[in-house]
């Protein structure tokens, strides 16, 4: 991965060579933005360019030993942490399936790296067993006698007791060393961690540059890649999800329809089985699918203003929408979305999901008759 490879961010790549050309470069860097929007991608890149010996016109070179040792995101100096399935377990024990997983796309979220580690019901979490790795690995010397890079990603899933730990290897590292915590809920970090680092922050990606990656990576026509890269909402993740519909986006957009056509007719029987369904999946599904629902209610209450342009669907969804979208209204789209939220507040207390779902499924019924 190197800077010519991130999709669109020009101004974030262009402050960041400036600050290793003037020797400015921090120990600790807050990379936030959406997802999709290439942070991690543009963290990978830095690393590089930072380990390169020998840096050319604002990009790696390609040829030298820390290059090369990047092709396969081996370099000695880098350091990769990320969410693992338990407190007893370290980065480095799925460190194969996250390198996988980073060559194929570094563009992708956390449900995909959830996937590749086989975890279902868990949540994933950096623990304290973390911390002591990453103070042991950087007092290791460097084997370039250059940088030593650590990338955290999605630091705020570290908890209380291996955040605190880091506090002072923050604050304090040893020569050389640069932290990079990637983030998309910066808010949260404890205020301690926040404060040591220098934050950049990333901006969803402009449709045309997602459009121009798609044609240029996945040979789409350019009519085609327009319109995902519309659908997409600056998020290069959801454009790939939208090349590749995998089987979870089609069972939830199923799930949804069944669900609003249950409640319509009133069939306790079905819907009771609906739940039982939908509790069957595992938390992180059951909130995925929530999420799902949630999106395509709000992509059902603007379709009714017939502005093409603030629509965010796919062709399968519109067309239900056309019949659809008219029940979702002023007078129940706000109560709606709050018992998803609250469905969800449920889930992650973990609430009896057929509990949950069955009580929001008849819910459902008096809010679609309230139209």
């Amino acid at each position: 991965m190197y800077f010519k490879d991130i999709i669109g961010q020009q101004e974030a790549k262009q402050r960041l060579v400036q600050e290793v050309a003037e020797g400015r470069v921090p120990h600790a860097r807050l990379l936030c933005g959406p997802e999709g929007c290439g942070k991690l991608a543009l963290a990978v890149a830095y690393a590089r360019y930072l380990c390169c010996t020998d840096r050319q016109g604002g990009e790696a070179c390609g040829r030298c030993p820390s290059c090369v040792k990047f092709d396969k995101l081996t370099h000695p100096d880098v350091h990769f942490v990320f969410p693992v399935k338990s407190s007893t377990n370290v980065s480095d024990d799925f460190i194969r399936e996250w390198r996988q997983l980073l060559l194929q796309t570094p563009y992708f979220g956390f449900p995909q790296w959830m996937g590749a580690m086989g975890v279902e019901n868990q949540q994933p979490l950096i623990g304290v067993k973390e911390s002591d790795e990453i103070m042991r690995k950087l007092t290791l010397k460097s084997s370039t006698g250059g940088y030593k890079v650590m990338i955290l990603w999605l630091p705020e899933k570290m908890n209380v007791q291996s955040a605190n730990k880091l506090l002072k290897l923050l604050e304090e590292p040893p020569q050389q060393t640069v932290f990079l915590l990637v983030s998309e809920q910066p808010e949260l970090l404890l205020e301690t961690i926040r404060s040591r680092t220098q934050r950049l922050e990333l901006r969803k990606l402009p449709e045309g540059d997602i459009a121009q990656a798609l044609q240029g990576k996945y040979g789409l026509q350019p009519a085609d890649a327009a319109s995902i890269a519309h659908l997409a909402e600056g998020s290069m993740q959801k454009a790939i999800e939208a090349i590749h519909i995998n089987e979870d986006s089609r069972m939830f957009f199923d799930l949804f329809v069944s669900l609003m056509r249950l409640s319509y007719q009133r069939k306790l029987r079905e819907m009771k089985l609906w739940s039982e369904q939908v509790a069957a999946l595992g938390r992180e599904r059951q909130k995925n699918l929530l999420t799902y629902c949630q999106r395509l209610l709000r992509e059902n209450f603007i379709y009714n203003f017939r502005q093409t342009e603030l629509v965010y669907m796919t062709p399968d969804e519109q067309a239900f929408s056309t019949r659809f979208a008219p029940f979702i209204n002023e007078r129940n789209v706000i109560g709606i979305m709050e018992e998803l939220a609250l469905a969800q507040q449920h889930i992650e207390q973990n609430v009896n999901g057929k509990m949950v779902f069955f009580d929001f499924a008849l819910k459902m019924i008096m809010l679609l008759k309230s139209n």
